[in-house]
Protein backbone atom coordinates (compact mmCIF):
# COMPACT_ATOMS: atom_id res chain seq x y z
CA UNK A 1 0.00 0.00 0.00
CA UNK A 2 1.05 3.59 -1.06
CA UNK A 3 1.56 6.16 1.78
CA UNK A 4 -0.37 9.13 1.64
CA UNK A 5 1.14 11.86 -0.23
CA UNK A 6 0.91 15.46 1.19
CA UNK A 7 1.69 18.94 -0.11
CA UNK A 8 2.41 21.00 2.39
CA UNK A 9 2.57 25.33 1.35
CA UNK A 10 4.12 27.84 4.32
CA UNK A 11 6.28 30.86 3.81
CA UNK A 12 7.93 30.01 7.15
CA UNK A 13 10.53 27.30 6.68
CA UNK A 14 11.01 26.20 10.13
CA UNK A 15 7.44 25.38 10.42
CA UNK A 16 7.61 23.62 7.41
CA UNK A 17 10.38 21.38 8.36
CA UNK A 18 8.75 20.66 12.03
CA UNK A 19 5.41 19.75 10.42
CA UNK A 20 7.09 17.67 6.87
CA UNK A 21 9.18 15.44 9.71
CA UNK A 22 5.92 15.30 12.28
CA UNK A 23 3.86 13.70 8.85
CA UNK A 24 6.74 11.74 7.77
CA UNK A 25 7.12 10.46 11.17
CA UNK A 26 3.18 9.26 11.05
CA UNK A 27 3.99 7.25 7.82
CA UNK A 28 3.05 10.78 5.02
CA UNK A 29 4.93 11.42 1.99
CA UNK A 30 5.92 14.90 1.99
CA UNK A 31 6.37 17.32 -0.62
CA UNK A 32 6.87 21.58 0.40
CA UNK A 33 5.82 24.45 -1.67
CA UNK A 34 7.38 27.85 -0.01
CA UNK A 35 4.30 29.88 -1.49
CA UNK A 36 1.04 29.75 -3.61
CA UNK A 37 2.04 29.76 -7.22
CA UNK A 38 4.69 27.08 -6.63
CA UNK A 39 1.98 25.12 -4.68
CA UNK A 40 -0.43 25.15 -7.72
CA UNK A 41 1.98 23.91 -10.27
CA UNK A 42 3.02 20.72 -7.62
CA UNK A 43 -0.52 20.27 -7.35
CA UNK A 44 -0.85 19.44 -11.03
CA UNK A 45 2.61 17.01 -11.19
CA UNK A 46 2.51 15.78 -7.51
CA UNK A 47 -1.18 14.82 -7.43
CA UNK A 48 -1.26 14.73 -3.63
CA UNK A 49 -4.11 13.20 -1.46
CA UNK A 50 -4.03 16.18 0.85
CA UNK A 51 -3.20 20.11 0.75
CA UNK A 52 -1.99 21.93 4.23
CA UNK A 53 -2.44 25.44 3.43
CA UNK A 54 -1.09 28.49 5.40
CA UNK A 55 -2.97 31.33 5.06
CA UNK A 56 -0.67 34.42 4.87
CA UNK A 57 1.94 33.81 2.05
CA UNK A 58 3.08 35.92 -0.71
CA UNK A 59 1.84 35.66 -4.20
CA UNK A 60 -1.03 33.49 -3.85
CA UNK A 61 -2.49 33.15 -0.20
CA UNK A 62 -3.95 30.24 1.66
CA UNK A 63 -7.51 31.24 1.01
CA UNK A 64 -7.24 31.73 -2.76
CA UNK A 65 -5.85 28.45 -3.09
CA UNK A 66 -8.37 27.03 -1.22
CA UNK A 67 -10.71 29.09 -3.74
CA UNK A 68 -9.48 28.37 -6.88
CA UNK A 69 -8.38 24.54 -6.13
CA UNK A 70 -12.19 23.85 -5.02
CA UNK A 71 -13.40 25.32 -7.76
CA UNK A 72 -12.02 21.91 -9.55
CA UNK A 73 -11.43 19.64 -6.93
CA UNK A 74 -14.86 19.46 -4.45
CA UNK A 75 -13.27 16.29 -2.74
CA UNK A 76 -9.20 16.66 -1.59
CA UNK A 77 -8.95 17.53 1.63
CA UNK A 78 -7.63 20.63 2.74
CA UNK A 79 -6.49 21.93 6.06
CA UNK A 80 -5.58 25.66 7.00
CA UNK A 81 -2.82 26.33 8.71
CA UNK A 82 -2.73 29.90 10.55
CA UNK A 83 -1.10 31.09 14.02
CA UNK A 84 -3.60 33.74 14.04
CA UNK A 85 -6.90 32.27 14.24
CA UNK A 86 -9.86 34.83 13.67
CA UNK A 87 -13.51 34.37 12.83
CA UNK A 88 -13.12 36.00 9.14
CA UNK A 89 -10.93 33.92 7.91
CA UNK A 90 -12.40 30.62 9.62
CA UNK A 91 -15.79 31.77 7.99
CA UNK A 92 -13.87 32.20 4.41
CA UNK A 93 -12.68 29.01 4.71
CA UNK A 94 -15.66 27.66 5.94
CA UNK A 95 -17.68 28.89 2.85
CA UNK A 96 -14.70 26.89 0.27
CA UNK A 97 -15.21 24.08 2.17
CA UNK A 98 -11.77 23.85 4.86
CA UNK A 99 -11.33 20.07 5.56
CA UNK A 100 -10.03 21.42 8.93
CA UNK A 101 -8.19 24.07 10.55
CA UNK A 102 -4.50 23.79 12.15
CA UNK A 103 -3.58 25.98 14.85
CA UNK A 104 0.43 26.38 14.30
CA UNK A 105 0.78 26.97 17.90
CA UNK A 106 -1.21 23.79 18.91
CA UNK A 107 -0.29 20.24 19.84
CA UNK A 108 0.88 19.25 16.50
CA UNK A 109 0.52 15.54 17.32
CA UNK A 110 -2.91 16.04 17.51
CA UNK A 111 -3.31 17.93 14.08
CA UNK A 112 -2.04 15.12 12.74
CA UNK A 113 -4.17 12.88 14.66
CA UNK A 114 -6.96 15.08 12.64
CA UNK A 115 -5.40 14.97 9.54
CA UNK A 116 -5.31 11.25 10.13
CA UNK A 117 -9.24 10.52 10.74
CA UNK A 118 -10.72 13.12 8.15
CA UNK A 119 -8.31 11.03 5.62
CA UNK A 120 -9.22 7.93 6.44
CA UNK A 121 -13.40 9.41 6.51
CA UNK A 122 -12.39 10.58 2.65
CA UNK A 123 -10.71 6.91 1.55
CA UNK A 124 -14.09 5.14 2.90
CA UNK A 125 -16.08 7.75 0.51
CA UNK A 126 -13.88 6.86 -2.30
CA UNK A 127 -15.00 2.57 -1.64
Amino acid sequence: MRKKKILVVDDEIDFLKVIKLRLEVNGYEVITAYDGEEALKKLETEKPDALLLDILMPKIDGLGILKKVREENKNLPIFIMTAFSNEERYNLANKFNASGFILKTSDLQKEVDNINSILSVSEEKKK
